[in-house]
């Protein structure tokens, strides 16, 4: 039985309906009510399962108002269960509002752990380095996009990225633009669906990939990118970065780089990732 007064956050499948655990299916069995992040969506797994408990539907635009109403129904003794789409709920899905709302409140959060995208494809994905960042989706306007990159450009840790279908070959370019042709990256596309793909690459060649098979634009995508490198983190002098801000005033991006360089000796891979940053 679930305990009273309780949310739980439970994850879900993020493609194959039988990747759900055991407990996942006792707690939404035996719950008053399921939060859903869309009701239709839902029901295709919880009748998949034969679980008919109560739905009630929570997303981004109600979530505020839906979190009230779910702390009435916990204050009359009644356990709610939060769910996504897919995967593990309030991890680039709505449900962080609500969590925040109940603990506050002092009503117990209980974890039901599960799939998660990001997880399941760092850990089909090889990378030596234990370390990542998960950054979740970038901004959809490729200028906003191009600076947040920049701010993660310097790191040594695997970037994780989620994107869409309709931006991944908008987003694959900033991303090569941003921190270089020969970063290594895992494409990670219809995570435990029919057509998953598990695809490893430069990034200069993603972008082509992706380009030249239309088959490979579609779906839900993770991105799983290489950290900086040493080189890339290499410490530049002051009087090269004023020779560069100099040059950047006169000359286009590579050629003040290719300039500066020369001049001070400077790891060229490194001045171009700091010009990049300078560049408005």
């Amino acid at each position: 039985m679930p305990v009273k007064s309780a949310l739980y956050v439970v994850a879900t499948p993020i493609g194959n309906l039988n990747d759900i655990s055991l407990r996942a299916l006792e707690v939404l069995q035996s719950v008053d009510i399921i939060a859903a992040e869309h009701v239709q969506n839902s029901k295709h797994l919880l009748s998949h399962h034969g679980i008919s408990t109560r739905l009630m539907t929570l997303h981004q635009h109600n979530e505020a108002v839906i979190a009230h109403q779910i702390s009435k129904d916990l204050a009359d003794g009644k356990s709610v269960a939060l769910i996504s789409d897919a995967g593990t709920p309030a991890i680039s899905d709505p449900g962080a509002i609500l969590v925040q709302h109940i603990r506050k409140l002092g009503f117990p959060v209980i974890p039901i752990p599960g799939a998660n995208a990001a997880v399941c494809a760092f850990s089909a994905a090889g990378f030596i380095n234990p370390h990542f960042l998960f950054y979740g989706f970038l901004p959809s306007k490729s200028g906003l996009r191009q600076r947040v990159l920049k701010t993660l450009a310097g790191l040594p840790y695997t970037l994780v990225f989620y994107e869409a279908p309709h931006r991944i070959q908008e987003s694959l370019n900033d991303i090569m633009i941003v921190l270089g042709a020969q970063r290594e990256i895992t494409i990670a596309r219809e995570l435990t669906k029919l057509f998953e793909t598990i695809h490893q690459c430069t990034l200069e060649k993603a972008v082509e990939w992706v380009k030249n098979d239309p088959n490979q634009q579609k779906g839900e995508f993770v991105l799983l990118v290489s950290g900086a490198t040493p080189a890339e983190k290499t410490d530049i002098s002051e009087q090269a970065l004023n020779t560069l801000r100099l040059l950047l005033t006169e000359l286009p991006l590579k050629q003040a780089v290719k300039l500066t360089a020369e001049i001070s000796g400077e790891n060229k891979k490194a001045l171009y990732q700091r010009a990049l940053s300078m560049k408005p």
